[in-house]
């Protein structure tokens, strides 16, 4: 709980100008957080999928599950979901990124190993990443699931056929 100073309990009783009193909670800065090998670690959820990210400084080369990202996600719209937290902070192509990604589909797999690239880089460098990452909603899990099936009707929300006879 927060103690208010008692002369503006008193100045917000009799609706008077109050001062605003300002509480600063947790402003110590964020911390880079790097492994022995130098490397930045982010976990990345989405949907049903994992993934469990790894970026350090390099050439750009992303590898998930052990083949080159573009032949694991060969749709364009997938591969360029997990360019976004790069262009947003204008790392392309400085950082090697290695994620290993299990459960749910593609499009998941691709979210997850975004919310893992955006979570490493912040852990690389949150001094300079984690406003633009924040920000742009990167850094945020997407909630959104597969609603489950009712009783009573075909999927979630669809109904069985209406017969009038």
């Amino acid at each position: 709980m927060i103690n208010i100073p008692t002369e503006v309990k008193k100045a917000t009783k009799k609706k008077a100008q109050v001062e605003e009193v300002v509480v600063e909670v947790g402003t110590e800065p964020r911390k880079v957080k790097l492994d022995d090998k130098g490397r930045a670690y982010g976990t990345g959820r989405r949907k049903e999928a994992s993934a469990r990210v790894r970026v350090k400084p390099g050439t750009g080369k992303i590898t998930v599950n052990g083949k080159e990202f573009r032949k694991y996600f060969a749709r364009p719209v997938l591969q360029m979901i997990i360019n976004q937290p790069f262009e947003a902070t204008a790392n392309a192509g400085k950082f090697d990124v290695e994620a290993t990604v299990y459960g749910g589909g593609l499009s998941g797999q691709a979210g997850a190993v975004r919310h893992g690239i955006s979570r490493a880089l912040d852990n690389f460098n949150p001094e300079v990443n984690h406003k633009t990452l924040r920000t742009g909603g990167f850094l945020t899990r997407d909630s959104r699931a597969v609603e489950r099936k009712k009783y009573g009707r075909k999927k979630a929300r669809r109904r069985f056929q209406f017969s009038k006879r």
